[in-house]
């Protein structure tokens, strides 16, 4: 830029930046496309924009990974499980409705499964979404049998499979439950949690009524609780709370990275982790434990979790990476995250990203997804796809 004045230096930089997005999308669509055929399982679909799965379809579609030798991934389109249509309509279009064969069929066509939630759509929250915090009758929701069936074949053929919080929760059946715990060698405690940044129920609009109800109930009709806290749930509606100063030394829990975590994907050593987890156990001749979830009770809060046998660290992400199978599974809603699909269309796009949650409030996600999530699951699919035979990869715009 020797060549150019002051005044021209200035209008360059100025086109550069205004530019920029330009050259991004060009350097995201000429990259070439290469065929990943991904089975991903939503039953918990309230919406077109697909939340729930919204994180993987993202990485799939940056990454170039596309559904045929052409074809991106569509969110409202390319997934198995709960489909919402105009006025309360829906459509169910899970692998329920598959005989063995056309499951054995999906896996041989397939190259990994990605279940991302299968809590499933309540009555109360389909046809009165005002009531969201509500919970009612099932319409739709939990792992099956055809589901379990088709994760054993995949795992038969060598092939991925990751899974994460609430596919074998409530409403998955106990037997159903159990047959996942064994394929795969975990086992839930019974207990999901939640970090809250208020537990008063006038204020926080996200706080579940069923989840006061219940406490109230138990507690003679008592809810005391006004801060910031994390609550339990256990799986027979038994409700734990810790507030925070009340039981907590440390309000926020923290996932920690092992040195995997670390070195392998590139997961920060901690960060906050504030939405939805479940307590969970493994075995360890089985899984490594990528990273830890880990509360920080006073005096007061570790009396109340020995009450209930309360772990203050488990599990966060357990890997199994070897040539029989791979398996991971994300102890969290890591998948529902507040990103734009648009932004998936843009190379280099996460070098931006600091800008995006540097300023984010406790409870956002923006964060979480970009410092975890995104080069985590990236990883996992880059290192799965080179390991992955080709049959005529095409690169054709």
């Amino acid at each position: 830029m020797g060549f150019l004045n002051k005044k021209n230096r200035v209008y360059f930089l100025i086109a550069t930046i205004l530019l920029l997005p330009l050259w991004m999308w060009l350097a995201w669509f000429f990259m070439p496309r290469r065929p990943l055929v991904a089975a991903i399982v939503d039953k918990t679909v309230l919406h077109p924009d697909g939340q729930e799965h919204i994180s993987l379809t993202w990485i799939l579609n940056h990454q170039r990974f596309t559904k045929t030798k052409r074809q991106r991934y569509a969110i409202g389109q390319d997934y198995f499980g709960f489909f919402p249509m105009e006025n309360r309509q829906y459509r169910l279009k899970g692998l329920e409705r598959f005989t063995t064969q056309q499951l054995a069929q999906l896996c041989r066509d397939s190259d990994l499964a990605y279940y991302t939630d299968t809590y499933g759509i309540y009555r109360q929250e389909w046809f009165q979404s005002d009531q969201q915090t509500e919970r009612s009758g099932i319409i739709y929701g939990g792992m099956s049998r055809k589901d379990v069936e088709f994760l054993s074949m995949m795992k038969q053929n060598h092939k991925l499979v990751m899974a994460e919080f609430n596919d074998i929760n409530s409403p998955t059946d106990p037997a159903i439950r159990n047959q996942f715990e064994t394929l795969f060698g975990v086992r839930w405690t019974g207990w999901i949690g939640r970090f809250f940044d208020s537990l008063d129920p006038t204020v926080n609009e996200e706080l579940p009524k069923w989840l006061v109800r219940n406490y109230r109930r138990q507690h003679k009709g008592q809810w005391p609780f006004t801060k910031s806290g994390v609550v339990y749930v256990s799986e027979n509606d038994a409700v734990v709370v810790l507030e925070e100063d009340t039981h907590l030394a440390r309000k926020v829990p923290q996932m920690l990275a092992s040195a995997t975590g670390q070195a392998k994907f590139n997961l920060p050593d901690r960060i906050r982790y504030t939405y939805w987890f479940d307590v969970l156990s493994y075995n360890p001749r089985v899984n490594q434990e990528v990273a830890s979830y880990e509360v920080y009770p006073n005096e007061a809060g570790k009396r109340e979790m020995a009450r209930y046998g309360l772990p203050t660290r488990f599990p966060a992400i357990l890997m199994h990476d070897a040539p029989d199978y791979g398996f991971y599974y994300f102890a969290g809603d890591f998948c529902d995250n507040p990103v734009s699909m648009t932004s998936a269309y843009f190379r280099g796009i996460e070098w931006l990203s600091p800008f995006a949650y540097m300023t984010e409030g406790l409870t956002e996600r923006r964060g979480f997804f970009w410092r975890v999530y995104r080069p985590m699951v990236t990883r996992i699919l880059e290192d799965y796809y080179a390991r992955t035979p080709k049959q005529n990869s095409s690169s054709g715009r």
